[in-house]
């Protein structure tokens, strides 16, 4: 038997259809720990590839023979040679094209809805690292929100739906992924846009994102106003597109609220976040669709594959919007926080334009989950 390689998109497929899935991870156990590739369907077995050098006669018994098996290491070379091994033991097996890099890497476009003054909304989902981005598409034009550093995946669907990037944003300065916002306006032309108390130490020029702007594309208008919504950032800014949707950035998770310490700035920022949950998400309309750029559980995955849900409902059940004393919110956001994201320091001077690492670099620096919420 030949083993046969199963990319990125057919394994995002997969675990989006619950199809049933055997996934062998051969990396050490550390590395499991830390980040995994995860889904209902998906029965998980780690053992390091070390283990496995004199072969898998005593672990064979053990894979199955009616599903699916997919063995997974970081860069697909141990996992082919464990997958052959499996393959000459008889059983049918596929190894993960690129191995976990490849996953970190692959974005999946999922549609949202239609907008109500003309207009098509879509969420780019990178399943292996938890981003969410997003297109506004409108009579031949189209802005894009928190791009992941993989512009290619958008200029070509902006080319496939006939649309011209007119303009490119950035939420907030990420600290947990390298932007591909810059690159992706000088790419296309596009204006690129971000919260200036965010720039302040950007090497590059762009436009400022303020409240009181209204911008539109083709016919649909992203209303900004009044939606400065700092906590995660200094400069957070929160979009309502066409009184339908509310981009969070990384303010509110359908299953958490956003973390302000990637900055060192906790005890500064924590009170501007509860205001900004408390307050000026409060006096929004409840039937808003939050569409936030991260998440962190496979929980929080909808049957499509995308990541939303009501306001409304996640003032009930998102537990971040429910805490009702101060000093029980201050507590939980700047103490017993989750590990901070891989590199972020140099990601946040990566995207202030003052560390230009290759892209092998920019690989290495984004391993691992995001971990932008508090959870």
């Amino acid at each position: 038997m030949t083993v046969k390689a199963m990319t990125s998109e057919q394994l995002t497929k997969k675990i989006i259809n619950k199809e049933p899935l055997f996934l062998l991870d051969v990396r050490n156990e550390s590395d499991v720990q830390d980040w995994k590739i995860e889904g209902e369907a998906i029965e998980y077995v780690n053992v390091p590839y070390f283990e496995l050098l004199d072969g898998v006669e005593d672990m064979v018994e053990n894979v199955p023979a009616d599903r699916d098996v997919l063995v997974v290491c970081a860069k697909e070379g141990s996992s082919i040679m464990v997958a052959e091994m499996l393959s000459e033991a008889g059983r049918t097996v596929h190894y993960l094209q690129g191995g976990m890099k490849a996953w970190s890497e692959h974005i999946e476009p999922v549609k949202i809805g239609d907008l109500t003054g003309g207009g098509e909304l879509y969420q780019f989902v990178r399943m292996g690292k938890g981003c969410l981005s997003y297109m506004i598409m409108s009579n031949g034009e189209a802005a894009i929100v928190d791009a992941a550093r993989m512009t290619d995946v958008y200029i070509h669907f902006a080319k496939k739906h006939g649309v011209t990037v007119a303009h490119v944003f950035d939420t907030h300065l990420h600290a947990d992924h390298i932007s591909g916002g810059k690159k992706l306006a000088e790419q296309t032309g596009a204006v690129y846009w971000l919260p200036p108390k965010d720039a302040e130490d950007v090497t590059f020029d762009y436009k400022r994102l303020e409240e009181g702007q209204r911008m539109t594309i083709g016919a649909a208008t992203i209303d900004i106003h009044p939606l400065y919504s700092p906590g995660h950032t200094i400069g957070s800014t929160s979009f309502i597109v066409n009184d339908q949707y509310l981009l969070s950035g990384d303010i509110l998770f359908v299953d958490s609220i956003g973390r302000p310490d990637l900055a060192g700035m906790a005890e500064d920022w924590v009170g501007d976040l509860r205001e900004t949950l408390y307050k000026r998400y409060t006096a929004l309309s409840k039937d808003l669709i939050v569409l936030p750029a991260h998440f962190m559980i496979m929980e929080e995955v909808n049957e499509d594959g995308s990541v939303w849900k009501e306001l409304g409902v996640l003032f009930e059940e998102n537990h971040g919007l429910n805490i009702e004393d101060e000093d029980v919110f201050r507590q939980m956001v700047t103490q017993d926080l989750p590990a901070q994201p891989n590199a972020y320091q140099d990601i946040r001077q990566t995207n202030m334009g003052k560390l230009n690492p290759d892209d092998e670099t920019q690989r290495e620096m984004e391993i691992g989950p995001n971990r932008c919420a508090i959870r």
